[in-house]
C-alpha cells in the first residue's frame, strides 16, 4: 500500500443556457446546478476505481459539511487538502449516492472566484467536476484501488483536459496528520469515528 496522497478526480458536470437562465429565474438570481459528482466501482481517467462502500461512506461524512454550509470548492485543483476560503468559488448543497453513482447539487458563488466560474458557466464553457481526497491506493492490475484511509475533502470545478488524467495533481506530494487536522476539525473528526461505529452494526 503506498502512503496517503492528495487525489483528484475529474467528471463533465453537463448543463446548458436554458438551464442556467432557468436556474436564475427560480432561485433569485443564482446559479444551482445538479448532476454527477462521482461515480464507485468504475475506472476513471486517473486509472483509478474508488470502491462503493468507501465512496458512499465518505458522501456520509460529507453530509455535516453540507449542513454547516462548509462544503465549498474552488475553480481548479490547488495543491493543498484545506479548501481556502479565499478561492471559494461554489458551494455543494446536496450530494446523495443512488445505485454507486453520487449525485448533487451545486451553488455557484457570489466571490471573486464564483464569479469567474459564473462568467464561464454563461458562456457555455465545459466544465468538469473533480473530487479531491487525501488516501492511499494499491495497484490491482491496470489500475489503482482507493484504500480504506480515503477522506473526501470537497468538489472542485476544473476545465476538461486534452489528455486522460491531465487533473492528477501533484501525486507524489504526501500528506501528514497535522495537514488532515487543518481541514477536519475534531469535531468532523468524531462525526466519522461515529458513522464507521454506526456501520459496523
Amino acid at each position: 500500500m503506498s502512503d496517503r496522497k492528495l487525489l483528484t478526480e475529474w467528471l463533465a458536470f453537463d448543463y446548458s443556457p436554458d438551464q442556467i437562465k432557468e436556474s436564475r429565474d427560480l432561485n433569485g438570481g443564482k446559479i444551482i446546478m445538479k448532476g454527477v459528482l462521482q461515480k464507485s466501482d468504475t475506472l476513471n481517467q486517473n486509472g483509478r476505481i474508488y470502491p462503493k462502500e468507501i465512496l458512499e461512506r465518505e458522501v456520509r461524512n460529507y453530509q455535516k459539511f453540507i449542513k454547516e454550509n462548509r462544503a465549498l470548492g474552488e475553480c481548479d485543483h490547488p495543491d493543498s487538502s484545506v479548501v481556502e476560503l479565499k478561492n471559494a468559488s461554489h458551494i455543494i448543497r446536496e450530494a446523495y449516492m443512488d445505485d454507486g453513482v453520487c449525485y448533487g447539487k451545486v451553488e455557484l458563488l457570489d466571490t471573486p472566484s464564483g464569479q469567474i466560474l459564473q462568467s464561464l458557466v454563461e458562456s457555455g464553457v465545459t466544465l468538469g467536476i473533480s473530487s479531491r481526497g487525501v488516501g492511499s491506493t494499491r495497484r490491482d492490475g491496470d489500475y489503482d484501488v482507493v484504500q480504506d484511509d480515503f477522506q473526501l475533502i470537497c468538489w472542485d470545478y476544473v476545465s476538461e483536459p486534452s489528455t486522460p488524467g491531465a487533473f492528477m495533481m501533484k501525486e507524489g506530494k504526501d500528506f501528514s496528520r497535522s495537514d488532515l487536522n487543518r481541514h477536519f476539525t475534531k469535531s468532523d473528526r468524531l462525526f466519522r469515528l461515529f458513522n464507521d461505529i454506526k456501520e459496523w452494526k
